[in-house]
Parts: structure tokens; sequence; C-alpha cells
């Protein structure tokens, strides 16, 4: 039940909301528009409020029956006045009604972030539509197998551990393969749409994100059959390896925060002089979209080098739980070394957990996570010359062995903590 300052509350935000996406519909024209949106919003509210304890029926039939008035009403306008009948601002009013009925019943911020994602759709008409003509046949058809590498191959994966150590998780793997894939396909569009330069900069933000290895694998490969692209495919990789470094952090901030200012600030100084790098990199980067009639990409997803790394990880996987089980506490930084060719996070996690329970000092914890950091440039950079060309490799190597050096300076000459 919903008290009456409560509900005043409501009907207030629900205001709101229906005139911003009102106030979007009149802007762009369209018979629905800065006082019927605020309506039905407000009526979603009032249907849902009063409904009873039968509220999702009611609700339910309230939606059937002003889809129906819409319908109607908006069909006779078009036809008196020969205009285009508007179907996404009848789903645009429907939405708005289920925002209203959403706030009545308690979902609010559920429905403030669909209603602002309502009104961003309906602005971004002209840029959606434009991205969409840049995306040619075979590139349809790669965000198809996305859907089909990820939606129907991954949940039958069995999600459990096999295999030697117990450690082969088929579910972990695949999804290593599709993350590959899909920052493929992400980095291949955003390139088109917004040019390379523009473009790598969001791709390499998206892979640190996400996971900076698989970035650097399908940006790689990319670069061996594209030369063009090694400049783009170089920002890429390296701002992801800057960005997973602040993940790091980010990590650290989390788990063990009352630690964090004795651990963070070194991830920092090295995340800012990679930035550094990632800088000097940009400049040489020009920012021309592509047109598509040139260089044409044979393969946006990089499909085989994805399944090569995935069983790579698998076999890295084994190694690293081999080294585990068999050097044990005594081999700490070696296990850190391992496990950061494949994994940040997860040494990240654990040896922050270590410190916070005090089994681990902060001085020996901080240069485990910052050592599997430092390993898993490594691995990447063994990555790029086994899949990329000389050029990109040649291109990595420096950047990443001028991180590597700036890292060693920092083990070298960092004072003890904790």
């Amino acid at each position: 039940m919903i008290l009456e300052g409560d509900l005043w509350w409501r009907l207030g935000l629900a205001l709101g909301l229906g005139l911003l996406v009102g106030l979007q519909r009149q802007w762009s024209g369209h018979q629905l528009g800065i006082r019927t949106f605020p309506l039905i919003t407000l009526m979603g509210v009032a249907t849902a409020a009063i409904s009873g304890p039968a509220g999702p029926w009611v609700v339910a039939m309230g939606l059937l029956v002003l889809g129906a008035v819409l319908v109607v009403a908006t069909r006779l306008l078009a036809v008196a006045k020969n205009a285009e009948f508007q179907v996404t601002t009848l789903v645009a009013a429907l939405v708005m009604y289920l925002v209203g009925a959403m706030i009545a019943m308690g979902y609010t911020l559920e429905g403030i972030a669909l209603a602002g994602v309502t009104a961003v759709l309906l602005q971004w008409k002209a840029p959606l539509h434009q991205f969409v003509e840049r995306i040619g046949q075979d590139q349809i058809r790669a965000v198809f197998k996305v859907v089909l590498l990820a939606l129907v191959i991954l949940p039958v994966m069995p999600n459990r551990t096999y295999g030697p150590y117990d450690v082969l998780n088929p579910f972990h793997i695949w999804s290593m393969v599709v993350l590959i894939v899909g920052i493929s396909l992400a980095g291949y569009l955003l390139s088109q749409y917004l040019g390379p330069r523009t473009g790598s900069v969001l791709a390499g933000i998206l892979g640190g994100l996400i996971s900076s290895t698989a970035t650097t694998v399908s940006y790689a490969r990319r670069a061996k059959s594209h030369p063009r692209t090694t400049e783009a495919a170089t920002l890429v990789i390296m701002v992801a390896s800057t960005l997973a470094l602040l993940r790091v952090a980010a990590e650290v901030l989390v788990v063990a925060r009352e630690h964090a200012l004795l651990i963070v600030p070194q991830f920092a100084v090295l995340a800012g002089w990679m930035a550094l790098i990632c800088l000097a990199i940009f400049t040489t980067v020009k920012n021309t979209p592509s047109t598509g009639d040139k260089e044409p990409e044979d393969d946006p997803l990089q499909f085989r080098a994805s399944i090569a790394f995935g069983l790579l990880y698998a076999f890295i996987l084994l190694a690293v739980a081999a080294a585990q089980s068999h050097l044990g506490k005594a081999g700490m930084y070696a296990v850190a070394t391992l496990s950061g060719l494949t994994d940040v996070d997860a040494i990240t996690l654990s040896t922050a957990e270590l410190i916070n329970s005090g089994r681990v000092r902060v001085d020996t914890g901080w240069r485990m996570m910052f050592i599997a950091s430092m390993a898993n440039l490594v691995f990447k950079g063994g990555a790029v010359a086994l899949l990329a060309g000389a050029r990109l490799t040649r291109d990595i190597a420096v950047a990443f062995g001028l991180s590597l050096a700036g890292g060693a300076l920092i083990l070298t000459f960092w004072p003890p903590v904790g």
C-alpha cells in the first residue's frame, strides 16, 4: 500500500519523467508530445496505486486499453493529415505507462533508468540509423555469430571443472573465446563509425574494463592481416593494459580498503607512465573513418585466433595450477608471476584478501600483485609476437618495454610499506 505522502512524491517523479520524454517527442515533431506523455506516465502511477491486490492484472489491462486507444487515435490523425504512422512513438508511450506503474510499485530507480534509456534512444534516432547504414552484410553476419557463440553455445557448456588439478572449466574457457570475439566485433564497429583513433581509445577502455588479454589477442590477429591498422591496434592494446592496472587498484579499494593508501599509489604511478605512452601513440594514429571499400574485413571476429587462444588459456591454467600445487607458500612470487600470465584479477583479489586478514604483509602483497601485472604484460607481448606481424610486434615491444622498465623501477626503489 502506498502512503499518501509517498504517492504525491511518485506522481511528481512520474510527471517529470513524462515531461522529459514528451519534450523530446514534441521537439522531433511528433503527434504525441509534451502534454500526452506526462499524462500517460501519471496514468501508470494512478492505475498501479488503485489496483489493490490484483495489481499486475489491472496494470496489464490498463496497458491493453491504452495501446488500443493510441493505435486508433494516431491512425486516425495520420490518415486525416496524410502523415506517417509512428510506431516508435506508440511504443514509447506504452513504455512510459509502465514506467509510471513501476514507480508506483516501488521500482523507483529502475523506472528512472528505463525512462532515461527511452529518452536517449528516441533522441539518438539519426546516429543509430547512420550506424546501421555503415554496417555491411559481413558485419551483420558477424553480429549474429557472436549471438550464436554467447547465447546459444555458451549456456550449454558444462560449468564445472575437469582434468588434472581440477581447473579446466569448459564454461569459463568458452567465455574467454566469447570475450575475444565480442571485443573484436565491438572494436571493429567503433573504428568503422568513429574512426581509428577515437574508436581505438574507446575500444581500449572497453577492453581494459573487460579483459585486456582478450583485447590484445583480437587486435594482434587483425593487425597481421590488415597492416594499416597497426597504429590503432597498438593504441588499443596499450589503453586496455593501462585500464587493467586501474582495475587492479579498484579491486584493492574494494577488498582491502584499510590498506589501499599503501598499495594503490604504486599502480597509479605506473598507470600514469603508461598513459603518457598511450598519448604518444595516440598522436601517430590517423582518425579517418573507414569507408568500407578499402581493405575489407574478411573476419571481424578473428574466430580461429580466438579458438587457438582458448586452447592456450587452458594450457596456462594447467601450468599455473601445477606450480601452485608444488611450490606452495615458499614460492609466492613465482605463483604470482605464473598466475598473472592469464588472470591478474584472481591473484589480486586473493592477495588483497590475505592482506586484509593479516596472513600476508602489505609490502609482500602489493609486490605480488605488481609482479602479476608485469607478468601479464609479458604474456600479452608474447601473444602479439605469436599472432601478429613484425610491425605490431616491434611497436608493442617498445611500448611494453618502456612500461616494464617503469614497473621495474617502482619495484626496486619504492620504499617498504606496511
